[in-house]
């Protein structure tokens, strides 16, 4: 069993790379591509930089993992952060409690990749995503996407959730509806009494005794949101936008922060496992504003 469990996950980590390499070629794709009224010509294409971190052990031999960070600044994505990790250890004491299968035993194995997109035009949505595998006395998978657009669009709404519920509906039916509920109920600003933006799908804690099925989904999932993204991004990109538009955006990226640094799993995780501070706080926009 320890043999296999190994293989796996070699085979999740080796594909969170493989995903953040298309997405990366895609992006900067994207950037070369890019020819609307608001491109600076002073900009030149984005390129994302790669910067590789490790975690400090704190003084176990049994702590340890990195991963790389990704971003691109360009004149499509004003800031894009496209992160894989892989870590291992154990869970705090005030965290093991919270995660299942390390409350007796704490120790835990981490892999996944993170993406968030802040577009430079008002016009193009943001976006964020992330899939993972947590090892502890259990395994799982968890993940998803979601869209926060300044303006939303119907059609750009229909279209994203399209993608998913093709993914979903092509292992379970009661995927789609069931995800796309648990993202509605987690993307939610409760101190705002707001949604962060029109949703997605989310899931967690996913293990059906059939690791092959449930990998194949997840990587389904971030398939389906490089493809469906990178469309919507293409559709808008190219439009003419305004100051006024672009206040609204900065507002609207407040209320990201908001949720963020307040409510986000996955920062309290990487926060309270001895992550990369820099690679956790990437989702962050470079630019908001609160009125």
């Amino acid at each position: 069993m320890t043999d296999i469990l190994e293989t796996q996950k070699v085979q999740a980590r080796a594909w969170f790379e493989s995903l953040r390499d298309q997405i990366c070629g895609v992006f900067e794709a994207i950037e070369d591509e890019v020819t609307g009224p608001n491109e600076s010509s002073a900009l030149p294409p984005g390129r994302f930089e790669r910067k590789a971190w490790q975690r400090p052990p704190d003084g176990k031999i049994t702590d340890g993992g990195g991963g790389v960070m990704s971003v691109m600044k360009g004149r499509v994505f004003e800031k894009v952060g496209v992160n894989v990790s892989t870590v291992y250890g154990e869970f705090s004491e005030q965290f093991r409690a919270q995660m299942p299968g390390a409350k007796d035993d704490p120790r835990f194995w981490a892999s996944g990749i993170s993406l968030v997109a802040h577009p430079r035009s008002p016009l193009v949505p943001a976006a964020h995503m992330n899939t993972r595998m947590i090892v502890t006395t259990k395994q799982w998978f968890g993940g998803g996407g979601d869209l926060t657009p300044v303006f939303p669009q119907d059609s750009d709404t229909r279209d994203f959730h399209a993608g998913f519920r093709a993914a979903c509906d092509k292992h379970d039916p009661a995927y789609y509806p069931k995800f796309k509920k648990w993202c509605d109920d987690y993307f939610y600003l409760p101190h705002r009494g707001e949604m962060r933006g029109v949703g997605g799908i989310f899931y967690d804690d996913l293990h059906t005794d059939d690791w092959d099925k449930d990998f194949a989904f997840t990587q389904d999932v971030g398939t389906a949101f490089k493809d469906t993204y990178a469309a919507l991004v293409r559709r808008h990109m190219n439009a003419a936008w305004n100051d006024e538009q672009r206040a609204a955006q900065l507002i609207k990226r407040g209320r990201y922060v908001e949720f963020n640094l307040i409510h986000d799993r996955g920062t309290r995780f990487g926060l309270m496992t001895g992550g990369n501070t820099e690679a956790i706080l990437m989702s962050l926009p470079p630019l908001a504003a609160w009125s």
